[in-house]
C-alpha cells in the first residue's frame, strides 16, 4: 500500500488544476487519484493569520479614496523566508477580509491587466 503524501500541519489539500481550470467533481477525483497514487497533493495558500502577518502594520497602497477602494500591500517573508506575498483587501470591508497572492499569481494578474483581459468586465456607462 502506498503512503499518503505529507501535508504540513494546518494545510488543507487542494487538487491540481489543469491548464483549462477545473472544479467540482472532476477536481475531487483528481485529488483522490493523487492520494491513491501517493503523489504530492498541492495545498491551499496560507491565510495572513497562518503566515503571522500583522495587516495593521503594512504599507497599504490604495486605488482611490473612501470605502470600497482596493488596497494592496507587498510582504516579504511572512512566515516563509524567501517568499513574497501580495495582500489585497477592500477598504471599509466590515469583515476585514484579506486575500493572499504569491508573487507569481500577482505577476500573472498584472500581465492580464496590461493585455486587456479584464477590459470587458463592466461597461463604463454602468459605473456612472
Amino acid at each position: 500500500m502506498t503512503e499518503a503524501p505529507h501535508i504540513p500541519p494546518g494545510a488543507v489539500p487542494e487538487p491540481p488544476v489543469p491548464p483549462g481550470g477545473g472544479s467540482g467533481v472532476g477536481r475531487q477525483r483528481r485529488v483522490a487519484r493523487a492520494v491513491l497514487r501517493g503523489s504530492e497533493v498541492p495545498v491551499r495558500k496560507p491565510t495572513v493569520e497562518e503566515l503571522g502577518i500583522d495587516v495593521t502594520g503594512q504599507d497599504w497602497r490604495r486605488s482611490g479614496v473612501g470605502d470600497g477602494t482596493i488596497e494592496v500591500a507587498m510582504v516579504t517573508g511572512g512566515g516563509r523566508p524567501g517568499v513574497d506575498w501580495v495582500l489585497m483587501r477592500v477598504a471599509g470591508d466590515p469583515a476585514g477580509r484579506v486575500l493572499v497572492y504569491d508573487r507569481h499569481e500577482w505577476e500573472c494578474f498584472l500581465d492580464g491587466v496590461r493585455n486587456g483581459e479584464f477590459d470587458d468586465g463592466v461597461p463604463l456607462d454602468a459605473l456612472e
